[in-house]
């Protein structure tokens, strides 16, 4: 189906767009240079960063370095020796969604995910000798990092120290709001009142409030809650199907720290799988749990305005056949990004309605709403109160009948038309014995290599329950004949697995992909290289291969400065050769040249044109 950009550019709710993205917001036909006229770069497997030849790159905060937080600040250990307290106050693993929240024309806050850890990296002993120690270590070793950057004649560069830079992770305090704290089901013995937490991890992608705050997602949180494989079979259906169960867990914290224990603290687990809310200017802030936006392995929390002023944040979940949410606050929002504004606005993002979307055959969709007492969500189909409708989100979306996506991930709003699009990563189970059969919104049976869906709201106004759809990409090798690939140009370049997704304020979509680490390069995806990133105009259909990481990398979290002459991109897990990290690495990026030579770090690049024009041109 192909959808009215006309119609669209005419709107309201596209203004709102612009408004929401501030005043750098332009058309791809203001853009000095010509769009996506940059070299391509080719489908490689070498060990480095490749970009276009009119482009440069710098690394700029590899996963050790110092935050800044004091003059003083630990040096990161090349042999993983650093202790707990060091990594607290170091750049974490793993970098992810990420924004830059400008101070002026040339200085800004980078606020970036850390999503998880290698226990082979981070450590001497590698994913052996569990301690208490360790178990610190590591959850310090994840959540979110608040730097200064600055631009100087010489590059970008970090401001050390500053007095905004800040680390949250796995210890630091914080408040649940809306309608699911106090619940019952919120409550510990360390928390009777089930209104506070230690902590938020697995932090994947991110969203950005219209007021300026940052929206920090809390993605796998279940693979870190275990307890003995023995107690599995007392676990309970929505355990199950959010995969908090004893035995299951990829790390041992429930031996060291009695709060990962399933079987002794059940419910310490419902209090993660939230979107947290941080204020970046303020590091004595408390960051806040916001449960009306539904629990969820949740990725992106993506934000755009609805003609009456309200706000809408669009979420996925990210896992095989889970769904694509939505939350459209009961308040208006109101307008600007200062600290007058955040104080306005602390509360708007705890009273609203979840809904889920159907994704209907013939192009139409519908969003249904996640209230209890509607539609057999009620203590019958059993939830107990509003508040098990938003702590089990998932089992509300099966009573609706809402859409078994592929892997839901990164959800960008274009700046103009108000269009929303959204990537599915994958699902090689689609259509397996027992699993459901491919549909509409998810084509293709045993689905290796994802695609990109995207959707406009009726009346172009993100408060509405209906919608159009169709696919931007089914991505994959277009040479194999089986794959079933669609692009929306002939000459678009391939990919695979579309995991990070983000606009540019010129209506550029950068793609990024995530391709499994013992999968690159091999079988079906032998044509693909190692993990790239695209870019694309939607307005012509075509997608250009833009920058190519190392070996085993993930390329992950996006930001393009308001000039748009700088993009800020993360590489993560370099080296990764196999998905539970028990393999050598297979590259040393950034510090050493052959493997083993260092470990490899995570970072941040920051990418520019060397004649200082706008990136994406």
């Amino acid at each position: 189906m192909t959808l009215d950009r006309r119609h669209l550019f005419k709107t309201s709710a596209a203004a709102a767009i612009v408004a929401l993205l501030g005043e750098g917001c332009t058309s791809l036909a203001a853009t000095p240079g010509r769009v996506l006229g940059f070299t391509g770069v080719p489908a490689t497997l070498t060990d480095g960063i490749t970009v276009p030849p009119e482009y440069r790159y710098e690394v700029l905060y590899p996963w050790g370095a110092p935050t800044g937080v004091a003059a003083s600040m630990p040096a990161f250990a090349p042999d993983g020796s650093n202790s707990a307290a060091d990594q607290a106050v170091q750049a974490g693993m793993h970098h992810d969604g990420m924004h830059f929240f400008a101070l002026g024309a040339d200085r800004g806050l980078l606020v970036m995910n850390h999503e998880y850890t290698d226990e082979q990296l981070l450590n001497p002993a590698g994913a052996t000798q569990w301690t208490a120690e360790r178990v610190r270590k590591s959850l310090h070793a994840m959540g979110v990092s608040v730097i200064e950057v600055e631009r100087t004649p010489q590059g970008w560069r970090q401001v050390l120290p500053s007095r905004y830079a800040r680390r949250v992770h796995g210890y630091t305090p914080m408040r649940i709001t809306g309608p699911a704290a106090g619940s019952p089901r919120m409550r510990t013995a360390a928390n009777p009142a089930g209104d506070h937490v230690f902590g938020t991890f697995a932090n994947c992608a991110m969203g950005v409030t219209p007021w300026g705050t940052y929206l920090t997602c809390e993605e796998n949180f279940h693979g870190y809650f275990g307890g003995p494989k023995e107690a599995a079979a007392q676990s309970t259906e929505a355990q199950r199907r959010y995969g908090a169960i004893p035995g299951a867990q990829w790390v041992d914290y429930w031996r060291f720290d009695e709060r990962f224990d399933l079987t002794k603290h059940p419910n310490e687990p419902n209090r993660f799988g939230w979107v947290v809310e941080i204020d970046p200017f303020d590091p004595e802030s408390v960051p806040v749990k916001r449960t009306a936006l539904g629990r969820k392995r949740q990725e992106s929390a993506t934000c755009m305005l609805t003609k009456d002023g309200r706000v809408a944040v669009y979420m996925g979940d990210d896992a095989r056949f889970e769904y694509i949410f939505k939350f459209v606050s009961r308040d208006k929002v109101v307008p600007g990004q200062d600290a007058a504004a955040r104080r306005a606005n602390r509360n708007v993002l705890d009273h609203g309605t979840l809904y889920a979307a159907r994704y209907d055959a013939g192009g139409r969709g519908q969003w249904l709403e996640l209230q209890h007492g509607q539609g057999g969500i009620d203590a019958a189909g059993g939830f107990a109160d509003p508040a098990d409708v938003l702590i089990h989100a998932r089992l509300a979306g099966d009573i609706v009948g809402a859409t078994r996506m592929d892997r839901p991930e990164w959800i960008a709003v274009h700046p103009q038309t108000g269009e929303v699009y959204v990537t599915l990563t994958g699902n090689d189970q689609r259509g397996a014995p027992g699993k459901p059969a491919a549909d509409a919104a998810n084509p293709r049976a045993g689905n290796i290599y994802g695609g990109i869906l995207r959707w406009r709201e009726d009346n172009a106004d993100a408060a509405s329950t209906g919608f159009a759809w169709d696919h931007f990409a089914v991505a994959g090798d277009p040479k194999r004949p089986d794959a079933g690939v669609r692009y929306p140009s002939a000459d678009a370049d391939a990919f695979g697995n579309p995991d990070g997704l983000v606009f540019d304020s010129g209506g550029l979509l950068w793609i990024q992909t995530d391709m499994s680490g013992p999968g690159i390069g091999k079988g079906p995806m032998a044509a693909l290289g190692n993990n790239a990133m695209l870019c694309a105009d939607p307005s012509t259909g075509r997608i250009k291969r833009f920058l190519v990481g190392p070996n085993g990398c993930e390329i992950t979290g996006c930001v393009v400065t308001p000039d748009r002459r700088t993009l800020f991109v993360n590489i993560q897990h370099p080296g990764e050769t196999r998905e539970d990290g028990s393999a050598a690495p297979n590259s040393a990026w950034p510090d050493g040249k052959l493997p083993g030579s260092a470990r490899p770090r995570s970072a941040t690049l920051a990418v520019q044109r060397r004649d200082g024009g706008i990136v994406g041109t």
